[in-house]
């Protein structure tokens, strides 16, 4: 199949056969769903293994899905409580850009803010994704206008290693992410599933943590 050989995304594979006339093949079957209740537990055991420290399963769009313990605690310290308490899914995008949103304690927020928004166009630039596009309207709203003229940059190396400086009046921490996939997943949802976890950068920001968010000790 041509988008094999391509290593096209599963979404773009469907998309293909149902231009030539064909039904899909790939499934995208909700996280949700009873038969994916497997799955769920095995995400939320490697983001329960990262404890102390934050960890989140997203989806395509940025949605939080699944979460650890010590987000709980996270996530309430940087955002505004209305934020969060949406009737729909947090969205770490917006959480993130939102005047309210952690945006206010990040030390290097024009850094974060030009990165962000270079994934964000890299991800919801197709026309045929109408929640992505409304999803970066909604974001290049809350950004700078340097940021947004610049976000159409391609990503370079060095960008490949995002450090964030969050400064409240409570504590200080410098974090850096990580980004997992699953690997040849035959389900578009967990092709697009995303695992993001947090790790302390320096040792000031390890002892700031667990003395912050101690409720959340390493499991073994």
């Amino acid at each position: 199949m041509l988008g094999e050989v391509l290593e096209l995304p599963l979404r773009e594979r469907n998309r293909l056969l149902q231009s030539a006339g064909f039904a899909d093949v790939f499934r995208e079957t909700p996280l949700s769903a009873d038969e994916m209740a497997h799955m769920r537990g095995m995400l939320q055991f490697i983001l329960d293994r990262h404890l102390p420290y934050a960890a989140v399963a997203l989806d395509r769009h940025w949605n939080l899905l699944l979460e650890n313990r010590a987000v709980g605690q996270f996530f309430p310290a940087l955002v505004s409580p209305a934020l969060t308490a949406l009737p729909s899914k947090v969205n770490v995008l917006r959480v993130t850009f939102h005047p309210e949103g952690s945006r206010r304690w990040i030390v290097n927020w024009p850094e974060v803010e030009r990165h962000l928004l270079r994934r964000a166009e890299l991800e919801f630039g197709s026309k045929e994704d109408p929640v992505g596009a409304e999803l970066l309207s909604e974001i290049r709203s809350y950004a700078s206008p340097l940021s947004v003229a610049d976000s159409h940059t391609a990503l370079r190396s060095g960008d490949l290693l995002l450090p964030i400086h969050i400064r409240t009046g409570d504590f200080e921490l410098r974090l850096f992410s990580t980004i997992m996939t699953l690997c040849r997943p035959h389900d578009i949802t967990l092709q697009e599933l995303r695992i993001e976890t947090w790790f302390p950068a320096d040792q000031d920001s390890e002892r700031c943590w667990r003395q912050h968010f101690v409720e959340c000790p390493a499991q073994t």
